[in-house]
């Protein structure tokens, strides 16, 4: 589908792969918050591997923007039909439309499938280019008559954009660790309350005398048989649960051929056999204006073949953050909810997400809510900043 505009066409497109890797990449790499999750890789991986595909309810339509020959914004667009793997929950929201008899379901998100890291969810060359993209999204949303659009755990850029588009904020929490930086581990213990200290020691311990020690490969130095045992552990924990993985095998062959620089791979071994394995993302922000670059960690995958009390704490926070604090990382976000996380010295930070409905009723029921639900974000945050787990001064 093609839009002419005063400054730009606009080319909805069926599918990451009629994006051409290098410019997108290009245009990600100029935002004020890239991930690695936004890379050309990791979302063609998701469609190639049938990962985020129409048949899991993730149909693609990559909308960009371009001034001739030179991609100016673009955005990951998926029109879904239901709620799973967003980590922004409006299960009710859909379930009033239905009480109503009313559809809410197709509806538009700007996201990456299951993965709920905050950053720049809106490429583009400048602010005015942002906006320009976003007013393309929604009017192409109402020719479609869909009945919503959401932009998830967006970056500071996109709520701008969002905000002078009219669109609805709404807030959450997560828990990002932040290095001072400490000199070792020990420091960083050192720097926490007594009982913070006490509970992580215990529960190191407790992992320690079950005969569990870890090992870590980075990048191409994780093997093809690392890589098929960490898919053994994610998918068990997946169906532990209920559910099947959300990604699949081929997902993580993906990664191993593609991104391979952005993988770190702990495995946890008792007796000389691996029992449970963490995948955690890496990246390096350039920053602008000369400033040193950020170095950031994302706690992503886990699972585990043996049960070992604390394991999941040794392996998805202690170990990343040993490495963090040893290899000069400036961050760990450890992923959606979780406030046992402020524990292990992992604490609040606010994500935004920003909303627009079509049915100018649910529109205002809607905002109403937010502003409710806004106002008890804002007082649980500050409940938690008074919990801090460091050593008063």
């Amino acid at each position: 589908m093609r839009y002419n505009s005063n400054d730009y066409v606009t080319r909805v497109l069926r599918s990451p792969l009629e994006v051409e890797a290098a410019a997108w990449n290009e245009l990600l790499a100029g935002q004020p918050s890239p991930s690695p999750f936004m890379r050309h890789e990791y979302l063609a991986a998701l469609e190639r591997s049938a990962s985020a595909t129409p048949k899991t309810g993730w149909t693609p339509r990559f909308v960009t923007l371009w001034g001739g020959e030179r991609l100016e914004a673009a955005c990951a667009l998926y029109l879904k039909d239901h709620s799973y793997g967003e980590y922004v929950f409006d299960w009710a929201w859909a379930h009033a439309y239905e009480e109503h008899r009313l559809a809410y379901y197709p509806k538009a998100v700007i996201a990456v499938p299951f993965t709920p890291v905050p950053g720049t969810r809106l490429l583009a060359r400048d602010a005015a280019a942002r906006q320009a993209l976003l007013r393309a999204v929604l009017a192409w949303c109402g020719t479609q008559q869909l009945s919503s659009l959401h932009l998830l755990f967006g970056g500071d850029e996109d709520v701008v954009a969002a905000e002078a588009c009219g669109l609805m904020l709404r807030h959450n929490v997560q828990f990002h660790w932040m290095n001072r930086p400490w000199p070792d581990f020990g420091a960083f213990l050192a720097s926490l309350a007594q009982d913070k200290r006490k509970k992580i020691r215990q529960e190191r311990r407790k992992v320690t005398e079950a005969g569990v020690g870890f090992r870590w490969s980075e990048g191409r130095d994780i093997t093809a048989t690392d890589w098929n045992f960490f898919y053994r552990c994610y998918e068990r924990t997946y169906y532990e649960h209920g559910n099947p993985p959300y990604l699949t095998r081929d997902f993580f062959r993906g990664m191993a051929a593609d991104m391979p620089e952005n993988w770190l791979l702990f495995v946890a071994e008792r007796s000389g056999k691996p029992i449970a394995a963490s995948l955690i993302a890496l990246a390096t922000h350039n920053s602008t204006g000369g400033a040193r670059s950020e170095k950031v960690a994302y706690g992503r995958y886990w699972g585990a073949l043996q049960r070992v009390d604390c394991l999941h704490f040794e392996a998805c926070y202690y170990q990343p953050l040993q490495w963090c604090i040893e290899q000069g990382y400036d961050r760990f976000e450890g992923g959606a909810q979780g406030e046992h996380k402020m524990a292990r010295a992992l604490l609040p930070v606010k994500t935004t997400s920003a909303h627009w409905l079509a049915h100018p009723a649910f529109a205002d029921a809607v905002e109403r809510f937010l502003e409710r639900e806004g106002r008890g974000i804002g007082d649980y945050l500050e409940h938690l900043e008074q919990r801090s787990p460091f050593r008063r001064a």
